[in-house]
């Protein structure tokens, strides 16, 4: 029994499937299933029943892979704590953070951190929320920067930051001139879009449902198009393709070169999202938790509202 088999089914437990249980572990299907048919012989028990498209966990499994998960994170407990020794902000932290945050808040949470805990090096990952989760799990990264809602319980979560959303129209389009956007407009524009597995895309779909309509009907290639970046997606508006929404983190700062677009508030109720730090309850740096989460309220974020601890929480995705 190996640490890495034990990553396996944990993955495969979470996605109900192998295919994508091996993307997330960066491996082949073939060497993880290999590896899972090995565990279970050696087990004497069969964890998983295959069939079809989805992958279904047995009852003996949901208890060995619940265990799997604790002995991967008392793992990473006992590699973090022999590094750090006495001192939890001595030594690397390991930070995720999705896409559509770490091009506006790292330029400034790292100078920020520096300045707090020179001794306690950033070491950075961007990827998918779903990508990150997985990593905390496996112990791969000691905390993650998302938005809410995100599936997944038995993570301590600390309010960071709210953020509204903003419309993005080329300086030429008829609502440039606007002082306010209402949502329900959007429907009568082209929109654009980032990509699928993208949690800020899902935002957006949220803000304006009749989207969601039209990106799954023929009538979606002509209403919206995607794009796989924010900053991708605000050089096709600029070119005259279509419109947006951004997050106000991701607008030039005052005094930047004027560019062409132009940025219009939503009329109320204004969309936003809240943005949160998530780490494993049994992380045993607390303190580099808390000195991370004062350098990120130090960052000065245009437009956003900086949460106190004791901020209500949204409530998980089922």
């Amino acid at each position: 029994m190996t640490l890495t088999e034990l990553k396996y089914i944990v993955a495969v437990a979470r996605e109900r499937h192998f295919g994508r249980a091996a993307d997330a572990c960066y491996v082949s299907q073939p060497t993880l299933s290999v590896a899972i048919r090995k565990l279970e012989e050696e087990l004497g028990v069969t964890l998983f029943e295959r069939g079809g498209n989805e992958v279904s966990v047995t009852p003996i499994g949901e208890r060995v892979i619940a265990q799997a998960q604790r002995v991967l994170e008392e793992t990473a407990n006992l590699r973090e704590i022999a590094r750090q020794g006495h001192d939890p902000l001595a030594g690397p932290l390991r930070v995720g953070v999705i896409y559509t945050i770490g091009p506006y808040l790292l330029p400034r949470l790292v100078p920020a951190q520096i300045e707090i805990t020179p001794q306690m090096p950033l070491i950075l990952q961007e990827n998918f929320t779903s990508r990150l989760l997985e990593l905390l799990r496996q112990g791969e990264i000691d905390c993650a920067i998302m938005a809410l809602p995100f599936p997944d319980t038995g993570l301590e979560v600390r309010p960071l930051y709210d953020e509204p959303f903003v419309v993005a129209v080329p300086k030429r389009h008829p609502w440039a001139k606007r002082s306010s956007i209402s949502a329900s407009e959007l429907k009568e524009e082209t929109m654009l879009l980032l990509g699928t597995g993208h949690c800020f895309r899902d935002q957006v779909l949220e803000v304006c449902p009749e989207l969601a309509r039209f990106s799954a009907s023929n009538d979606g290639i002509q209403r919206s198009f995607e794009g796989s970046s924010l900053e991708t997606i605000r050089h096709m508006v600029a070119a005259g393709i279509g419109i947006t929404v951004l997050p106000v983190s991701s607008l030039p700062t005052s005094g930047a070169p004027n560019d062409l677009l132009t940025y219009i508030p939503f009329s109320k109720p204004v969309p936003d999202r809240r943005v949160v730090i998530a780490w494993r309850k049994s992380f045993p740096r607390r303190e580099a938790m808390e000195a991370l989460i004062r350098a990120v309220r130090q960052c000065d974020l245009p437009g956003v509202s900086y949460l106190e601890n004791d901020a209500p929480m949204v409530s998980f995705a089922p």
